[in-house]
Order: C-alpha cells, then sequence, then structure tokens
C-alpha cells in the first residue's frame, strides 16, 4: 500500500507559478500511475494531470495544458506539478493520486489519496 503527502500549496498571484510535489511511501513506486485532481469549493473533484509508470505517457486537462508540467521521479518517489501563468480559477485543493496499472482521466479508478494541499491564486 502506497502512501501519499502532498506538499508545495500556497498564495500566488495571478500570472505567477508553483510547484507541487508528492512523496510516496510504504510501497512500489514505479507500478503506479499517478495523477493529480484539484478540487474548488463547491465543485466536483476534476482531473488536472496524469502521468504513466514510466514518463512515458502523460495527460492534461484542456484547461492547463501548456501551463502545467506533471514529472515523476521514480527513485525518489517523487510526483510532481509545475504550475506556470496561475488564474484565480486554478485556485483548489490540490491533490495526487494513484492506481495500478493504466493511466486514467476518471477520479473513481485512482485507489490511493493524498491528504491535499490548498492553492490560492489571488492578488
Amino acid at each position: 500500500q502506497v502512501q501519499l503527502v502532498e506538499s508545495g500549496g500556497g498564495l500566488v498571484r495571478p500570472g505567477g507559478s508553483l510547484r507541487l510535489s508528492c512523496a510516496a511511501s510504504g510501497g512500489p513506486f514505479n507500478n503506479y500511475a499517478m495523477a493529480w485532481f484539484r478540487q474548488a469549493p463547491g465543485k466536483e473533484r476534476e482531473f488536472v494531470a496524469a502521468i504513466s509508470q514510466s514518463s512515458d505517457d502523460s495527460s492534461y486537462a484542456d484547461t492547463v495544458k501548456g501551463r502545467f508540467t506533471i514529472s515523476r521521479d521514480n527513485a525518489k518517489k517523487q510526483l510532481y506539478l509545475q504550475m506556470s501563468s496561475l488564474k484565480s480559477e486554478d485556485t483548489a485543493v490540490y491533490y495526487c493520486a494513484a492506481k495500478l496499472l493504466l493511466v486514467s482521466l476518471q477520479h473513481r479508478r485512482y485507489t490511493h489519496w493524498g491528504q491535499g494541499t490548498q492553492v490560492t491564486v489571488s492578488s
């Protein structure tokens, strides 16, 4: 069983950048496809980005494509989300998630979740 802990959230001005990290422990990190989801107040959890076990496949939501980059370091058991050109609508709690086998865009497919980290984009 893998445990996930996010970090790196905070307050940033519109147009700014932030890098989120997700540290994994307790399981074979390189067996898991990984993803970032986010949830804003009053809204459903939505897909942000996902990456395969070997980093050869990644997917992005249209709303973040070209602004966010997902990456992973299997040796360090870390997942990252580099966010740039941030907008107020990016404000949300960001969660990292893990699942075995193939990458999925559906949050219900993911079996392991972190506790989330708050990202607030405001001037």
